[in-house]
């Protein structure tokens, strides 16, 4: 019943008329047992029941009141403040988490990136003289799950003895240093972390690796920005054919991606007519040149290749596999090749929540024999004009529209993946 309710039935009974009634009740009832043994009983045995029956008498009042009470007051709760208890969470692994919004959230961001010493001095955007903050306390809120609060401590337990390997292009890189540098909260010791040859951050390098010692645990980048294995152009090939990629072939070096616990792919941004055709770079399949392959063919191609590789190459009993889809860019002007940043994200995507290349691998995943998880992350890139590298990275001179600050987008990326990870083991 409720509150109103309640009211209303209180509201229609005269509550000091019935305890007025109930209280001549139990006075008439005493002095009947007075005066029944007043004049039929003056021995002391029949004064103790006139105790007895006005015990009864008063039982009989306070069980009265009670019933009262109940039937008045059904469900009238004390008066505590109540709130309501929210629904049961959907799993993140079961939760659409591309579909959400960002919020913000001063709890963020999740590392200092000054502090972090495999944080690349290109993505640093406050180093490198950003002034305002703000890019940094946002949070991803998928609409029907929480996704877990990052705790670098438990995440580092449950990866204890694991190999993490991450592929792809610089912006799989960016989710290589995001992901140390959240872990490296949980450390105790900075000097535990080390890469494993001593090597220092490159975009040209093809491998580093990231050991955190106390915890045996690896983190490596491998460089595929194609996945495909480039190659030599063929003989008698046409002067403007300086190499190819040859479609049929998973790149060379995909053999050191095998033994792993967790394995995150991603391409796309190379996909171009300017890292390809105007680099004399053309596709090959077997020993055929195919100087008339439009890019988006190619590029289903080479995912072709990689399921298949992943199918029959990767025990996915042991090892999970993601792909991550095309990470939104916002270039702008009449030939996209401007640049600005904004202060706050976009209030709507502005028509960067669909991209080609993400279709393409979306298509792709849900069509392999093995399950392989899908990062999507082009819906949610899509708001965050505001998280780009702008005039902040390496060369000043020349804005950048397409990468990522640190901190920033690519810690959700990070905290997604975990999340789905742990989920799925739990």
């Amino acid at each position: 019943m409720c509150m109103w309710e309640v009211m209303e039935v209180v509201r229609s009974f005269n509550v000091e008329e019935l305890f007025r009634n109930l209280r001549l009740f139990y006075t008439r009832v005493l002095s009947v047992g007075d005066g029944i043994i007043k004049r039929y009983c003056k021995i002391w045995v029949f004064q103790s029941i006139n105790v007895v029956i006005g015990i009864g008498s008063l039982l009989s009042f306070l069980f009265a009141i009670t019933c009262a009470y109940l039937y008045l007051f059904p469900s009238v709760q004390p008066a505590i403040p109540s709130y309501e208890i929210p629904k049961a969470v959907i799993s993140v692994a079961k939760c659409n988490v591309a579909d959400g919004k960002w919020i913000q959230d001063q709890t963020y961001p999740l590392y200092n990136a000054s502090q972090c010493p495999f944080a690349e001095r290109g993505f640093s955007c406050l180093v490198n003289g950003r002034r305002d903050r703000g890019y940094e306390k946002w949070r991803w809120k998928p609409k029907n799950c929480e996704i877990p609060r990052f705790n670098a401590r438990d995440i580092l337990i449950k990866l204890s003895g694991k190999r993490v390997v991450l592929v792809g292009d610089s912006l799989s890189r960016t989710q290589w240093e995001s992901l140390i540098c959240m872990l490296m909260t949980g450390v105790d010791d900075n000097r535990s972390v080390y890469e494993v040859n001593g090597n220092k951050i490159t975009k040209q390098i093809r491998f580093l690796g990231v050991w955190f010692s106390t915890y045996n645990l690896r983190i490596d980048f491998y460089r595929s920005v194609f996945l495909v294995q480039p190659s030599s152009a063929p003989r008698r090939s046409p002067k403007r054919v300086k190499s190819t990629l040859r479609l049929d072939l998973l790149d060379d070096i995909s053999r050191e991606w095998i033994d792993s616990d967790v394995l995150i792919f991603n391409s796309g941004h190379w996909w171009t007519p300017t890292k390809l055709f105007e680099m004399g770079c053309y596709f090959q399949v077997g020993k055929s040149l195919k100087l008339g392959m439009p890019i988006k063919t190619a590029f289903k191609k080479a995912l072709s290749t990689w399921a298949s590789w992943v199918e029959t190459t990767i025990n996915t009993n042991r090892t999970s596999v993601f792909f991550r889809t095309f990470e939104s860019s916002h270039w702008g002007g009449k030939n996209r090749n401007t640049c600005k940043v904004t202060r706050h994200p976009w209030s709507n995507t502005r028509g960067h929540e669909r991209s080609s290349i993400s279709d393409n691998i979306i298509k792709v995943v849900k069509k392999m024999r093995v399950p392989v998880k899908l990062l999507h992350v082009t819906r949610m890139g899509a708001f965050r004009s505001d998280g780009h590298v702008g005039s902040w990275g390496d060369n000043p001179s020349v804005s950048d529209c397409s990468h990522w600050c640190l901190p920033g987008v690519p810690d959700m990326w990070n905290e997604i993946l975990l999340s789905t990870l742990l989920a799925d083991h739990e």
